[in-house]
């Protein structure tokens, strides 16, 4: 594949400034040299904004009302029990936090779906996938409760020849077992796949597997500022990769 265009990004770091240039447009990507395709849903195609408010602002805040605290004490009470499961199954599974939290999860993301949204360019990319004859295969961490809701209100389960939940294969995307699990299955080259994704651990894991055509997102939340993607081309408008 080459690369026509450099996007600068400049990074606040401890050690001062540091400017990184991303690649990303003008991507030409030799379709005939990949046989499958995996995309990420929550960052990748969806925004991720919904998934942030839920668990930085909204649960806080309802959770905080059930045992008197206001949204700020709240989250000094919820945020260390989320970071110390992150990159676990059950850092993404709904049952486990209604159990852990003694809220319903899942009613409480239903209250807010209207924030469920269709990243720019996602519809467009999927459609330039099925008229080149590579229809994808979803694999996310997501709940399938939660895939359920997403692709409901979305639309674009219709694109996927499979949604694959990590929960099915009982190992997130962030370990190794999950990747043999979904080989097992899929049989697929890993020389010869390619996947898209923003969790920079999940890419890595995957190239460790063999999957060698990896891109991430360079702005999973529409609402945070375009970030750095490291050693992973960062795609910043799906139509660069079309």
């Amino acid at each position: 594949m080459t690369v026509h265009r450099l996007y600068f990004t400049v990074f606040s770091t401890t050690n001062g400034i540091r400017i990184c240039g991303n690649w990303y447009t003008g991507w030409m990507i030799n379709w005939n040299d990949i046989d499958t395709i995996l995309l990420d849903m929550d960052g990748t195609l969806l925004d991720l904004y919904f998934d942030n408010y839920f668990w930085q602002e909204y649960l806080p805040r309802h959770w905080g009302e059930k045992h008197g605290l206001d949204t700020e004490a709240a989250k000094r009470e919820l945020i260390p029990k989320f970071k110390s499961r992150e990159g676990t199954l059950s850092w993404y599974c709904l049952d486990f936090w209604s159990s852990e939290l003694n809220i319903d999860v899942l009613k409480l993301k239903a209250d807010i779906e209207h924030l469920i949204e269709v990243r720019p360019s996602a519809q467009e990319f999927l459609e330039s996938l099925i008229s080149r004859g590579k229809m994808p295969v979803m694999v996310t961490n997501a709940h399938q409760d939660l895939i359920t809701m997403k692709l409901e209100k979305t639309g674009i389960g219709k694109y996927f020849r499979e949604v694959i939940s990590s929960h099915r294969l009982g190992a997130p995307k962030e370990e190794a077992e999950f990747w043999h699990k979904l080989n097992q299955g899929m049989n697929f080259i890993p020389a010869r796949t390619m996947l898209i994704d923003d969790n920079l651990m999940v890419l890595r894991t995957a190239r460790l597997y063999g999957i060698s055509n990896l891109f991430s997102i360079a702005r999973p939340d529409s609402h945070l500022p375009v970030r750095d993607t490291e050693e992973f081309a960062a795609i910043h408008d799906f139509r660069d990769v079309m």
